[in-house]
């Protein structure tokens, strides 16, 4: 069945026909290509046919090697205003898509692939506050359609939660209820391995932000960190490596998947008891 057209794909594909056009031009193959901007045919040809969005750093390596006067780079930036994310997500979301294993902390939120419409509206309104109804319920469906990677047999996701996530009332107690259910029932499908970080376990090396490790079969890994509107994609190898122990020492605090699941519906129940606050 052929894929749904996607108005946000028009400068993507004119990226990867011009990328095509201009290699043959130079007389390089896909392989050969990659080999002068540092990666794989492979990636070369994904983003001919538009399967991959462009990087930045990429379309630098190929306004030098091809000699073609930033020309790459300006359909890249083409390329990113396109985008339904935000431009600091853009570059993320896509590695998302094609990464074999996801690895998450968070110390606040449910990250956004096991978010509930519910939820994902309530942090919409929290965060647009000035936005009406019509504006923000597109923001919720796109948010709620990444799910869709979490039925990739291919991929392994891994979230480690601060417990204060849990416990933050986001939308209300019945919001809340919902969004433990669906985590409860992501664990229980095997679909996902979601560990706590109790309140009990103290201080930790991932207090002060949220952490998304990526690893591929054909790449090296890479870091994303986000704050309040804004985000940052690393793929430096040592702060990778350190990024990755900052995870692994705040997997080893976490509760196992096991006692974490049972906290998540300890903490649904909790919300479902909760009074109700007096307008």
């Amino acid at each position: 069945m052929a894929k749904a057209l996607d108005p946000t794909d028009a400068p993507r594909r004119f990226y990867g026909e011009e990328l095509k056009r201009l290699r043959e031009a130079a007389g390089l193959t896909q392989e050969a290509l990659g080999k002068l901007v540092f990666c794989s045919a492979g990636y070369i040809g994904q983003i001919e046919a538009a399967i991959r969005n462009p990087q930045k750093d990429m379309s630098e390596y190929l306004d030098t090697v091809l000699k073609t006067d930033g020309h790459f780079q300006r359909i890249y930036e083409m390329v990113r205003k396109a985008s339904r994310y935000e431009d600091y997500f853009v570059d993320a979301a896509e590695l998302q898509e094609i990464a074999a294993t996801i690895s998450e902390f968070s110390p606040l939120l449910v990250p956004g692939l096991m978010q509930t419409p519910g939820y994902a509206r309530a942090l919409f309104e929290a965060t647009h506050p000035l936005r009406k109804p019509a504006e923000i319920e597109p923001m919720v469906a796109l948010r709620v359609s990444r799910s869709e990677l979490l039925d990739k047999s291919t991929l392994q996701y891994w979230a480690v939660l601060d417990e204060a996530v849990l416990r933050r009332p986001v939308g209300g107690g019945s919001v809340m209820c919902g969004q433990l259910a669906h985590l409860a029932e992501l664990i229980r499908g095997r679909r996902v391995i979601i560990q706590v970080v109790p309140f009990f376990a103290g201080g930790h090396p991932l207090m002060n932000g949220s952490l998304c490790l990526m690893a591929f079969e054909d790449a090296p890994p890479t870091a994303y960190f986000e704050g309040p509107n804004t985000g940052r994609l690393v793929d430096d190898p040592a702060l990778v490596a350190r990024s990755s122990l900052s995870y692994d020492l705040v997997r080893a605090a976490a509760l196992s998947p096991e006692a974490s699941l049972a906290l998540i519906e300890s903490a649904a129940e909790d919300h479902a008891n909760a009074p109700r606050a007096v307008a």
